[in-house]
Order: structure tokens, then sequence, then C-alpha cells
């Protein structure tokens, strides 16, 4: 009878040390979600063109609390977020105006570049409005863009975004694939514009994706979660040309941004 007592005493501090240990790793978990600095950089895929509700304090760069930085940082609190990408931004527009809430105690930063640089609207007016051969011509320019200078444009953007912010983790997102190839278009581009149009994507998203790696940042592929939602699907996340809001053509909608980027961060970071 004493030793099933001094038993179930033991057995009673052992579990009230599980239970202090477990509520203790509960609070510093939910301390290390509220304790992130949080900044969000990059260009209209960041700043959440197509999504609509654009806060009028950001002017042109058209950023949207539909946005997935945005809607990440509703959702986790953190300790402070900062939002400064940007509508039209290039690699140079990000070391130039951006990085000003980057610091050393910066724990979280993500970003969508290299699109503007490669010419993606040009490409997209281009392939629009003139021939298929012209069309398939500029995807090409676009392609050899991408291995002759586009490497360095990110080497800059990534070692500025490292001296600024040397302990955060760093969460650069590519681009989806614009066409579901064969799918319910009956207009517009032909199948070989569109499938030039994809592989170009995955070419820059590849390079993108190699000079991440090569930083030790994260590389966030959409690709696949916006697989059977890219124009022409049925159940677009994409808008397709508009020629009332030009800007806003092939861009996320808010559903994209909801559905497609921010499960992708989510993971990521």
């Amino acid at each position: 009878m004493k030793l099933s007592r001094i038993t179930a005493f033991s057995s009673s501090l052992l579990l009230g040390a599980v239970l202090a240990l477990t509520g203790a790793a509960t609070a510093q978990a939910g301390e290390s979600v509220a304790a992130v600095d949080y900044v969000a950089l990059g260009d209209s895929y960041s700043s959440g063109v197509g999504s609509g509700s654009y806060d009028s304090a950001s002017g042109s760069c058209k950023r949207t609390p539909k946005a997935y930085p945005a809607l990440w940082a509703a959702a986790n609190a953190p300790a402070s977020f900062a939002f400064t990408a940007c509508s039209g931004a290039r690699t140079g527009d990000v070391t130039a105006s951006q990085l000003g809430p980057l610091n050393s105690g910066t724990d979280l930063v993500s970003i969508s570049i290299g699109g503007n640089d490669a010419g993606f609207a040009d490409v997209m007016t281009t392939c629009a409005l003139q021939s298929e051969a012209t069309c398939l011509n500029r995807v090409a320019q676009a392609r050899a863009f991408v291995d002759s200078t586009l490497p360095g444009n990110l080497n800059s953007v990534y070692t500025a975004i490292r001296s600024k912010a040397p302990s955060a983790r760093v969460v650069v997102l590519g681009y989806p694939r614009f066409y579901q190839l064969n799918g319910t278009c009956v207009a517009g581009l032909s199948e070989k514009e569109r499938a030039a149009i994809n592989g170009a994507s995955d070419y820059l998203n590849a390079a993108t994706a190699k000079r991440a790696a090569d930083y030790g940042f994260a590389f966030a592929d959409v690709a696949g979660a916006f697989t059977g939602h890219e124009i022409c699907s049925g159940s677009a996340w994409l808008h397709s040309v508009n020629w009332l809001d030009i800007g806003e053509s092939y861009h996320p909608t808010a559903a994209g941004q909801s559905g497609g980027y921010l499960p992708v961060f989510r993971s990521a970071a």
C-alpha cells in the first residue's frame, strides 16, 4: 500500500512536470510566432495586383490586404509587418526603395522578383497583339535575358537582403504557369504561344530557384498550387488579358493569392 502511494505520488509529480513542460513549450511556440518581425518585398505578385481592395496610401504600388503577405500577417499577428512590395518593381527598385525596414532583428522576408526584369509585361503584350512568330521570338529574347543578365540582378538583391537582415529566413516565391494547354479557351493565343509562355515561366523559376539556393534562401514554387487554375482551365486563379484594366492582366485573382500563394508561403515560412 505504501509502495503504491509512493508510485502514485511519483506519477503525479511526473505528470505535473510533463504538463508544465508542455505548457511551457506551447507558450514558447506562441511567443515565437508573435515575436516574428516580417518584411514583404517584391513586385506586383507580392503587392497583390489583380486582387482588388488596394490601399490608397500605397499609390501606384497597389498593395492590398488580399495579397499573400498581408493575409499571412493577419493570420499570424507578427510582432511587426512591413509591406513594401510594389507593382512594376524590378530588382533595382527593390534595392533602391524597398529594403528600409530590414535590420538585424528581421526574422522573415518574402520576395517575388525577376519577372519585370525579364520583360514579362512586354512579352504578354507582344503575344497578345502580334503574330505567333513575333511572340515566340520575344519569348526567346526573355529566356536569353534570364541566362545572361538576370542572375547578376538577383545576386544584387539577395546580397543586399542578406547584408541588412543576416539572420532572417528568406522565402523567394516564383511565378505560376499561365495557361492550361488544350483547355477551355476558344480564342486568343495559339497553343504554341501558350506553351512557350509556360515554358518561359518555368525557365525563370528554375533560374531564380538556383540563385536563391546559392544564398541559402528557400524557394517556394507556386506552379503546383496553380495547376488546374490556370487561364483556360475553367476555374482560373489568374486574370486573362483585360483591355479595360490592362495592369491586372495575367495577375492572380484574390483566390489565387489566398488559395495559391498563401499556402505555399505558409509552408515555406
